[in-house]
């Protein structure tokens, strides 16, 4: 018990990784390509065992395997046919072995144009009904043997050196609880014993006390009945506690058992649950160190555009102050031609008015001169008509 708190407040990193290698990721670059490879491995052997099924129902497939596949595989196809029936009649080893080779070629190149092509290939995965052969068999013989490299892959010598603690631990834990077991046997043992060395010792006082009583057997016989009815009730007593402390001893080994098996099963519950924390912790971490990493680019992208929006409107804005002042210096120019215009235009203006009161003064004084002639004349005919009369 003194030993499930601490175990469970931290279990070793390296034994959670080995527990459950899955849920972690390869840390060196090699460990990536080995598992690269026996993924690919993986594939071409289930390509392989489709190879055989696809080509009985080519005609259903050839349109979605596209021309060039059909072909491959009707080399195939012909390259198997021939190849069996070299083995049905042996004789002509050269012309075998470079029909395997041919062999060998075809399917490497089968292989290739599938793989170039992933959706084709988990389209006939559950387009095409495989029984179950032999080569299933293979298959889940080498995932298992995938998963135990990871394993191996995974758990370097510190996590390895983790583990072998960790499993010290455990043991010491066993063996405290062993000791503990063994000692409780022990003293059961012991009780054992001195119930059988008292059961001994009154077994040879009532010998001892029958021996007597033989010598006076006449005269004390009732008081013989009485001391041996007394020894045996006792001895009953006697064995009978004796046996209830030896089946509390077997219930204190029993409920070590229990305890020590809880103690299993609590420590395999605490590390399942810290095991889930760290791996879910792990994925929140991943996901907020990509969105950083997203919005940081995000926002790298969004200044550096406005920097060189703000730079080209800068150089604008320098080339339109520019054209501001010029055409500033243009604008009070023309205000100020504007301005003497208008005065020579006012003062043009100005005499014209003085021109024409002027002219309609003339006009008038003219207008009037004329009709003071006109008057003046007919005002002499007047006169002289009445002189001549």
């Amino acid at each position: 018990k003194g030993m499930a708190t601490p175990r469970k407040a931290g279990i070793p990193l390296g034994v959670m990784k080995v527990l459950d290698p899955r849920q972690l990721k390869p840390d060196s670059t090699e460990t990536e390509r080995i598992l690269t490879v026996f993924d690919e491995t993986i594939v071409k052997l289930e390509i392989t065992r489709l190879i055989p099924w696809i080509i009985g129902s080519l005609e259903r497939f050839a349109r979605m395997l596209g021309p060039e596949i059909t072909s491959s595989l009707l080399e195939h196809q012909k390259l198997s046919a021939e190849i069996q029936d070299l083995l049905a009649s042996p004789g002509d080893e050269e012309r075998r072995r470079a029909v395997e080779q041919c062999l060998k070629c075809s399917l490497r190149n089968t292989l290739r144009l599938f793989l170039a092509n992933p959706l084709l290939y988990h389209g006939l995965k559950y387009e095409v009904w495989v029984r179950e052969s032999p080569a299933d068999v293979f298959i889940k013989a080498f995932k298992e043997f995938w998963n135990f490299t990871l394993e191996r892959l995974l758990t370097s010598p510190d996590e390895e050196k983790e583990k072998i603690q960790f499993m010290e631990g455990i043991s010491l834990c066993v063996e405290k609880n062993t000791e503990t077991i063994s000692a409780l046997q022990a003293e059961l043992e012991a009780a054992i014993q001195t119930r059988d060395e008292e059961v001994n010792s009154k077994d040879k006082k009532i010998e001892d006390l029958k021996t007597s009583m033989e010598h006076l057997a006449k005269d004390c016989r009732a008081d013989i009945q009485q001391i041996t009815k007394e020894g045996e009730k006792q001895q009953k007593e006697d064995k009978k506690a004796s046996q209830d402390r030896c089946a509390r001893l077997e219930q204190d080994v029993l409920r070590l058992i229990a305890q020590f098996k809880a103690l299993v099963l609590e420590h395999r519950a605490s590390e399942l649950v810290l095991r889930k924390k760290r791996c879910q912790t792990e994925r929140e971490i991943e996901k907020w160190v990509r969105k950083y990493d997203t919005d940081m680019a995000e926002k790298q992208a969004t200044y550096e555009e406005i920097e060189a929006v703000y730079n080209k409107e800068k150089a604008q804005l320098a080339l339109l102050m520019e054209k501001h002042a010029l055409l500033l210096l243009e604008y009070t120019e023309i205000q100020e031609e504007r301005r003497m215009l208008k005065e020579k235009a006012e003062e043009a203006a100005r005499e014209a008015a003085r021109r024409n009161d002027a002219a309609t003064y003339i006009q008038a004084f003219w207008k009037g001169y004329l009709v003071r002639s006109i008057y003046k004349s007919k005002l002499k005919k007047g006169k002289g008509k009445r002189r001549s009369k």
